[in-house]
């Protein structure tokens, strides 16, 4: 997309925890075991049909809707078992002062409702920024940044909140990053995704969010961005998830409650 967000970050209620934080150590296995969770759940989540929803509005200087981009796909199985995706809705686009690239639709669908698997922390420099509460929900937070960019890739750059209790993402904050044009004047959004608990035990994105505005060359823009992920069904139920690292026989955690979505 030829335009830059900047979210209005709205932690709400959050607090710093006054439980101690943890040990370098410590830290270094939290890592350790909700990168493995988060592989177990993208594994989950591929065994899932969901609709998503999105939208791009620009707005006038006094935030009224002006164009629109707007897309509602069914991802889902084909009698085959083939996941694939089935466009609902995807009407003329309105948009007259930014155009969304290959890159930005890419970040659609994979950097925003964005997942730190095990085989993906090599990727990262992941730092811990400390304690804080999102709702009733306590979390450690991370700082998550791409070590190298390589041509082709988009990358997650930005901030994630886990639960300090069942060690799950519950929270990513950030934007999708690459390698950039010379002179481009390609800029992408920063944006909020919520999760929510799926089934009792599986937390997924549900909800991504972005305000801003935008700095081209050519002049400010304001837009919004919203996407909604919706009516989550499993389709096959071969995925086994798996709570602890250490001793994969263990029974899974109660559910807890998931922090409230803050909608603009």
């Amino acid at each position: 997309m030829r335009y830059v967000f900047t979210s209005l970050f709205l932690m709400g209620a959050a607090l710093a925890a006054t439980a101690p934080d943890p040990t370098p150590s410590q830290i270094d296995e939290i890592i350790a075991k909700f990168a493995a969770k988060e592989a177990e759940f993208a594994k989950a989540r591929g065994n899932y049909t969901y609709r998503q929803s999105a939208k791009v509005q620009e707005l006038d200087a006094d935030g009224n809707p002006q164009g629109k981009w707007e897309e509602v796909a069914d991802i889902v199985f084909t009698p085959e078992g083939k996941r694939t995706e089935h466009v609902v809705r995807a009407p003329v686009t309105t948009l007259q002062n930014i155009l969304l690239t290959p890159q930005d639709l890419q970040d659609l669908r994979d950097v925003q409702p964005f997942v730190l698997t095990t085989s993906e922390v090599p990727n990262y420099n992941i730092h811990y920024l400390g304690r804080e509460k999102l709702d009733e929900v306590s979390c450690y937070s991370f700082a998550v940044k791409p070590k190298k960019l390589e041509k082709g890739k988009r990358y997650f750059e930005g901030e994630v909140w886990v639960d300090d209790q069942d060690l799950q993402i519950v929270k990513s904050y950030g934007r999708g990053v690459g390698v950039m044009k010379k002179n481009s004047d390609d800029q992408y959004p920063k944006f909020e995704t919520y999760r929510e608990q799926i089934d009792g035990k599986y937390w997924f994105p549900t909800y991504t969010i972005a305000n801003d505005t935008l700095n081209f060359k050519a002049g400010p823009q304001k837009i919004r961005l919203t996407v909604k992920y919706q009516d989550y069904k499993q389709f096959k139920s071969d995925t086994i998830i798996k709570y602890d690292v250490d001793d994969l026989k263990k029974d899974e955690p109660p559910a807890k409650k998931q922090p409230e979505k803050k909608q603009n």
